[in-house]
């Protein structure tokens, strides 16, 4: 894919500065350091280093280093391979199931005040709504496993929390003695019923969170700490439609990890949806769903752009992909393997689309090393003192 012509840092750079100096109050740490972190990315300010093969001993020269940071559209595609190559050991032959659940967007203000509550909140509600629904016998019977990802964005970059759910067809019988198959072919759980459970669900845990004093209200939301207008804010929550959407099956594994290796790592826009920046706006593709998913152009004054962008910085440490059930952390890799052996079918010998961790070199396809690293003086004395922190792009 050729290099886009116009990036967001490029917009940061040209932009950022007026729209601090015009927002300060409005902008927080976590979001000056993504600004920053995208302005520098790839540039003499973060050092370079020199790569060569390790095979043919091709030099290839000096490149910037990146920023790493997991808001950045440049430095998600060494993340991505990563994890989607540990993730081809653990899938199971079977067809994969693709659901999204969506909050009306009468809560985007409340959760944009409360991300990290609101988005785990969000996490534990959809993940009890699946296992739930999936164990009561006249749906499936089973217990199921799910990696589920948050995405806080619509196409437009206005704030639309929403979280993709890929699941496996089927679940393991109680006693896991026997994987019982969803009862319709291309069924998966009825939609209708999942709505309803998961808005029941979080209604109740925003009623927890309020009368354990955690929720913050401040400017035009200050109306809702008093109690009987949060209850009131609620009952207008259930005259909205909870969007729950079961998607076809993927079909195989090889079909499950194209689409995890495009779409687990999005950030809010990618560089190649920008088309021009003049005369202080922007302009950028996008897909119009409700029209059958029509391309069109969009153009927003640069600050405008910027302030859309930030809304969709994550809180420090705030985990994007989790896995629950039979697919959890904890005992997924025995469970996959049982899985399989109850289907008695042998792992698909899948190879994931780019999921190699190593850079291979386009003339001999050796592995490419790093042979000599340059780093700023400043930033070198920082490293020195602290562990360098996992790679969370």
């Amino acid at each position: 894919m050729n290099r886009p012509s116009l990036e967001v840092a490029d917009i940061f750079r040209a932009w950022a500065a007026r729209y601090v100096e015009r927002s300060r109050a409005g902008i927080s740490w976590p979001q000056h350091k993504v600004m920053r972190a995208i302005e520098r990315c790839r540039t003499g300010a973060l050092g370079r280093h020199r790569d060569r093969c390790s095979k043919c001993g091709k030099d290839f020269g000096f490149s910037f280093n990146s920023c790493r940071n997991r808001h950045c559209p440049k430095c998600q595609t060494q993340a991505r391979n990563r994890w989607v190559a540990v993730r081809t050991r653990e899938l199971v032959p079977l067809e994969y199931f693709h659901v999204v659940f969506t909050v009306p967007h009468q809560l985007s203000g409340l959760m944009l005040q409360n991300k990290r509550l609101l988005y785990n909140l969000l996490f534990r509600c959809v993940a009890a709504t699946l296992l739930e629904v999936a164990a009561n016998p006249k749906r499936l019977g089973a217990e199921i496993g799910f990696l589920c990802v948050l995405h806080t964005w619509g196409q437009t970059l206005i704030h639309h929390p929403h979280i993709h759910c890929v699941v496996p067809a089927g679940g393991f019988a109680p006693g896991r003695t026997q994987w019982v198959h969803p009862k319709c072919a291309g069924f998966f759980l009825p939609m209708e019923v999942l709505s309803q459970v998961f808005r029941g669900k979080f209604t109740d845990g925003l009623k927890a969170l309020f009368r354990q004093q955690k929720l913050a209200f401040h400017g035009s939301l200050a109306w809702l700490a008093e109690p009987r207008s949060f209850a009131r804010f609620l009952r207008t929550l259930h005259q909205h439609h909870w969007v729950v959407y079961v998607k076809k099956p993927f079909g195989g594994p090889e079909h499950v990890l194209h689409y995890l290796a495009r779409y687990t790592h999005r950030v809010a826009i990618s560089n190649h949806r920008l088309i021009a920046m003049e005369d202080g706006k922007v302009t950028f593709r996008w897909k119009d769903y409700a029209h059958g998913g029509k391309k069109r152009k969009m153009t927003l004054a640069a600050e405008e752009f910027i302030r859309r962008f930030l809304l969709h910085v994550l809180p420090k440490g705030l985990m994007r992909i989790r896995h629950y059930g039979w697919m959890a952390n904890r005992c997924r890799g025995q469970a996959a393997a049982l899985c399989r052996a109850l289907l008695n079918a042998a792992p698909s010998p899948v190879t994931p689309p780019t999921a190699s961790t190593a850079r291979l070199c386009p003339v001999c396809g050796g592995c490419i090393e790093v042979i000599e690293m340059e780093i700023p003086r400043e930033l070198s004395r920082h490293r020195s003192s602290r562990r360098r922190a996992p790679d969370t792009s």
